[in-house]
């Protein structure tokens, strides 16, 4: 496992220290299925499905190992609720989060789980300044940039780690009146799904943002796919709908 960075690295210009403490401090939930992250739990199924579809047709990989021998970073790792899964699909992961607490919960979880998943406290911003650009066959941004405090300056970052021939796929929650009254209103202060302000409207990130700044650093951006909330089932699915939580590949040419 890599040694945590020294506390002055991670003050970077990506990083808003409210939104670290935000979820440092429920750091231990992580893996609770009827936490705080229950709604992730509920969301991780259908957004692994589609992550899965998308590599393995960019690779032309199948099996049960189809990411073997790739090299992946998941940015904004969280407790590991991705990084695991990739990781038993066969990448050689790297996770990294801003928040210390989240590194420390996703190192035991993984190690309780027989997994070898190289995590570090850290920021894109201190990956790119050690390792330069192009590391990553594959880098995830899942629901990490409208927690940043620089959305375009870190999905650039992110778009300059992924190696040429590589992908990215970003997953966020879209900036839209209905986005609001269902991801925040609804989500947080009439289900209590999530904390109330666990996200803030005006730092939502469009499918449009996104696109423009990946596209700055020449990636070819796909069109955007839905992930939708069915009630009657309880559960999330991918849909045509953008209009709230969505998820873009983007590729690197070779």
């Amino acid at each position: 496992m890599a040694q945590a960075a020294a506390p002055d690295r991670l003050a970077a210009p990506s990083i808003d220290p409210d939104e670290v403490e935000k979820f440092s401090r429920m750091a231990g939930e992580w893996w609770d299925p009827d936490s705080k992250f229950a709604p992730l739990h509920k969301f991780n199924p259908a957004r692994l499905t589609w992550i899965r579809e998308q590599l393995c047709a960019h690779y032309g990989r199948s099996g049960a190992a189809p990411l073997k021998g790739l090299t992946l970073l998941d940015i904004g790792c969280g407790g590991g609720l991705v990084s695991e899964p990739m990781a038993r699909l066969g990448a050689e992961v790297t996770g990294v989060d801003a928040g210390e607490a989240n590194i420390k919960t996703a190192m035991v979880h993984a190690e309780e789980a027989g997994l070898a998943i190289d995590y570090r406290w850290g920021v894109a911003e201190q990956l790119l300044e050690q390792g330069g650009p192009g590391q990553f066959d594959v880098v995830l941004n899942l629901e990490v940039v409208e927690h940043v405090a620089d959305p375009d300056a870190f999905l650039r970052d992110c778009a300059r780690l992924v190696k040429p021939g590589g992908m990215m796929i970003v997953g966020t929650i879209n900036r839209t009146a209905r986005a609001f009254a269902t991801a925040i209103f609804g989500a947080e202060y009439v289900l209590g799904w999530l904390p109330r302000g666990t996200h803030r409207f005006d730092k939502l990130v469009r499918p449009d943002e996104v696109r423009a700044a990946l596209e700055a650093e020449g990636l070819d951006v796909r069109t955007p796919a839905g992930v939708t909330y069915n009630p009657l089932k309880d559960r999330f699915f991918i849909s045509g709908d953008a209009g709230v939580n969505y998820l873009m590949a983007a590729v690197k040419p070779g």
